[in-house]
């Protein structure tokens, strides 16, 4: 279990014993009778209102299943749930706010679809106990867009509640507010997703992080991570086009400008279509050569971690293999 932790004091009493209820009552049917094994990485953003880094700093102490990771200020969600892979050491994470509007109680039920072969399932608030203006219409909207831009259709994008494996989130960094995308960066990466339907409850205690000051953030990390789908192993095919496109249109519009002087004699000093097939020609070899500075960038981005442009699921050695 990861969970992200921000001034949630009067909440994580409450959320703990909620969690350690429903993971030693869970009866996974792949488990056959032997007891979950599991550990509770609470991760705190700087609190500063309350007392949850103290809360947690304490509760650590005496829990066996409870660890606690104090960050040294306020770096955001994606960066909690980032350091809360970090310490994970299970082969299953699963992600849960710490406002408990998504029950732990869900949590079995997420674990027992991941097991029917998928790499994460995610939760769908289908209900949600939200106000309509401020959060259900935006979410809505910024639901529908990120499914067209990135291609992965979920109901809700913006869930906590997931169930990861965890070599799938060992290949995905995160930064910004990456961690709203991680679908979408989990599809880059060959995984096999679904969504499940959760309940969704008011938030009872504290205030909520979110607001519409986050959307033009996460407007900008969609783009990030559309052009990671499309084009990461191969910036040139974006850059390169678009030059050669921008270079050819000012090309032709410099012909068409020089045939009229050569053979009508007109002026072309007055002409803005001069100033445009000039600054389109400049533009194309701009373009160009991001194209290559981002092929050479990628080269040396999977070069230098060993990371492959592939991933393979499984490999299946032939019957007279002896490895």
């Amino acid at each position: 279990m990861v969970v992200p932790v921000y001034n949630e004091e009067k909440s994580l009493p409450d959320l703990l014993e909620r969690i350690v209820t429903s993971l030693e009552g869970a009866k996974l049917s792949y488990l056959k009778g032997a007891k979950l094994r599991y550990e509770i990485i609470c991760v705190d953003d700087g609190s500063t209102k309350d007392g949850s880094a103290k809360w947690l700093k304490d509760k650590a102490l005496t829990h066996p299943n409870l660890k606690a990771v104090l960050l040294r200020r306020n770096y955001g969600q994606t960066a909690a749930m980032a350091a809360g892979f970090d310490e994970a050491r299970g082969d299953v994470i699963v992600t849960l706010d710490a406002d408990l509007q998504n029950p732990p109680e869900e949590i079995p039920r997420l674990l027992e679809e991941l097991n029917k072969g998928y790499d994460l399932v995610s939760g769908w608030r289908k209900n949600r106990k939200d106000a309509a203006l401020t959060r259900l219409l935006p979410s809505k909207i910024a639901n529908w867009l990120i499914g067209k831009l990135t291609g992965v259709k979920l109901h809700d994008y913006g869930c906590s509640l997931k169930a990861y494996r965890k070599e799938l989130i060992a290949h995905i960094r995160l930064y910004g507010e990456l961690h709203r995308f991680l679908p979408a960066l989990a599809y880059i990466e060959g995984a096999r997703i679904a969504e499940l339907p959760v309940k969704h409850s008011k938030r009872k205690h504290g205030v909520s992080k979110y607001g519409l000051g986050r959307t033009f953030r996460v407007v900008m990390d969609l783009f990030t991570v559309f052009f990671m789908k499309k084009f990461l192993t191969r910036p040139m095919h974006v850059f390169g086009i678009l030059g050669i496109v921008s270079m050819t249109s000012g090309v032709l519009m410099g012909g068409y400008l020089s045939f009229l002087k050569l053979f009508f004699n007109e002026s072309l000093g007055d002409r803005p279509l001069l100033i445009l097939a000039v600054l389109l020609v400049l533009t194309g070899v701009q373009l160009f050569c991001f194209g290559l500075l981002g092929e050479l960038l990628m080269r040396t981005y999977h070069e230098s971690q060993g990371r492959p442009i592939y991933r393979v699921r499984h490999v299946i050695p032939s019957k007279g293999s002896q490895t």
